[in-house]
């Protein structure tokens, strides 16, 4: 197909969704509102910004290594945390954190993590840009049961497939294990930020709301030689928004709360949007700086909300994000940017020079797209004086070999679309078991995108690299190795992707956390 006629075609998929926006009230006003989510605010009383320090989740050791292999222990464990200053909260935790501790391995060596679940709830656990083997990858319905021995395959099946949200299933796509689960991740890929994270079928918003969320970052000989910025001013930062009772437990609005169906309420079936934006778990906190480049490694976890980051001041001369990696790693060179507009799951790898500001200041990160007290994210503090810094962003840092669609021996298209019969892509709600594509490995294919409302779109397995946007060239942040792609209400995205060494069941969905439990998933299988 040409490009010209996928064009056309995103615009009858627009066309189709319009009609049965009439069918359904709410939707129509999420279209006419062009936005993801809703508001759910805090009754708690909310701290003033900039009070508490940036907290950096602290580095897990492992349980054992060997020649070959680094072994990890985490527990997933209820926690009372101090979240907001004087009142504590009720958290979902890898470990007793929020986030859960990071993990550090190094590229072609193997890590495995051993999870055992404390949790009253059963959970999965899903390696966000890991290029991982079936087994491991964290299928919505392969379970860690609570290790209490309260769940049943009957329970754990009719739990996910309850009330109106409820997604269809039989027991034979169910994997259980009982209490704990070993994942093993090779990481034959590339350097590059990744994080993990519940992806239960139907309770991954929730789950992740509740605190299941943390960082494991991935290094390799080819990003080590360069001269960037290390150590503590190599920071992850995970950027998350949430919403507390006045007790301060978390506020979700489940439409069960006893976790017998899976959902939202109504109102916020287009997304759940808090008012206290918290980075690595602290809200609005502030870190003090010296007068150096450091990288920062955004990460959006948030279940819904999209942001657009900026640094106020803006340093002399704008350009104050200089992108030096994706989703999957190292661009080829820098990529320069005054704001940074981040979906849902999206990491976003850059170095500030905060020598470019006087002493003293006090640099804001803002959130362009909030307003209220989602419209500030934390702040940096310049310290005096001018250290000697030996770092530097090459003008080349990786190779970086495109992918020709010109040479894709297949093209598939998926339509994410809301309507009368909920989300759902190419008009299927999610079915486990049921595959919408079937590709051969180490093939390479094109695949088509297209949306009638706001949707992060995330593919298992293998990154990709995007084609083009509406039928013209690639956005400004859509730049490199990709595992996640934003796109914006009648919008069309095309990426190339290749899928390597894995065969078997993995998934295609919306990160709009909502979207995804609320049936916006597909299996694909690799062959």
């Amino acid at each position: 197909m040409r490009r010209r006629t996928f064009l056309g075609t995103g615009g009858a998929v627009l066309g189709v969704g319009a009609v049965t926006l009439a069918g359904w009230p709410l939707l129509r006003s999420y279209f006419s509102e062009g936005k993801p989510g809703e508001l759910l605010s805090s009754t708690a009383k909310l701290p003033e910004p900039y009070q508490v320090p940036l907290p950096v989740p602290p580095v897990l050791e492992p349980a054992s290594t060997s020649g070959t292999t680094d072994s990890y222990d985490i527990t997933q464990r209820v926690a009372e945390l101090e979240i907001l200053p004087g009142l504590r909260t009720k958290a979902w935790t890898y470990g007793g954190t929020f986030p859960g501790p990071t993990i550090v391995s190094r590229s072609g060596r193997r890590t495995v993590v051993r999870h055992r679940n404390e949790l009253d709830q059963p959970v999965v656990v899903h390696l966000h840009g890991g290029h991982t083997p079936a087994a491991s990858d964290g299928y919505p319905t392969s379970l860690i049961l609570p290790a209490n021995g309260s769940y049943d395959a009957h329970r754990a099946a009719q739990d996910m497939a309850g009330g109106k949200h409820g997604m269809s299933m039989d027991h034979g796509t169910m994997d259980l294990a009982e209490g704990v689960r070993s994942y093993t991740y090779p990481l034959e890929q590339r350097a590059a930020t990744l994080w993990y994270h519940d992806h239960r079928m139907g309770y991954t918003g929730a789950s992740v709301w509740m605190g299941l969320a943390g960082f494991h970052l991935v290094h390799d000989e080819e990003e080590e030689r360069l001269p960037l910025p290390g150590g503590e001013r190599d920071i992850p930062l995970m950027i998350t928004d949430r919403s507390f009772a006045e007790d301060g437990s978390f506020r979700y609005p489940l439409v069960d709360p006893q976790f017998h169906a899976p959902g939202v309420t109504d109102a916020y079936m287009n997304g759940v949007l808090g008012d206290v934006v918290l980075v690595n778990g602290a809200p609005w906190p502030v870190h003090e700086v010296e007068r150096l480049r450091y990288r920062l490694r955004f990460l959006n976890a948030s279940n819904a909300r999209l942001y657009k980051l900026e640094l106020d001041p803006q340093p002399e001369g704008g350009d104050a994000f200089v992108q030096i990696g994706s989703d999957g790693g190292l661009l080829a060179g820098p990529r320069r940017h005054d704001s940074l507009e981040i979906a849902p799951a999206e990491r976003f790898d850059v170095v500030v020079d905060f020598s470019r500001y006087r002493p003293g200041t006090k640099v804001r990160l803002l959130n362009r797209f909030g307003d209220g007290t989602t419209a500030e994210v934390m702040r940096f503090d310049v310290g005096s004086g001018s250290p000697a810094d030996d770092t530097t962003v090459p003008e080349k840092l990786s190779e970086v070999v495109p992918l020709d669609p010109g040479r894709a021996s297949v093209t598939r298209d998926f339509h994410f679309r809301g309507s009368a019969a909920g989300w759902t892509i190419n008009d299927l709600e999610y079915q486990p078991g049921r595959a919408l594509a079937r590709p051969r490995l180490g093939q390479t294919e094109v695949w088509r995108f297209t949306t009638n409302f706001h949707h992060p779109i995330h593919l298992h397995l293998d990154h990709f690299q995007v084609v083009s946007r509406n039928n013209r060239d690639p956005g400004a942040f859509d730049h490199g190795w990709k595992d996640t792609v934003d796109l914006r209400p009648a919008e069309a995205v095309e990426v190339v992707v290749r899928f390597t060494d894995y065969a078997g069941p993995f998934m295609l969905h919306c990160h709009n956390l909502e979207h995804e439990d609320m049936a916006m998933m597909g299996d694909f299988v690799t062959e």
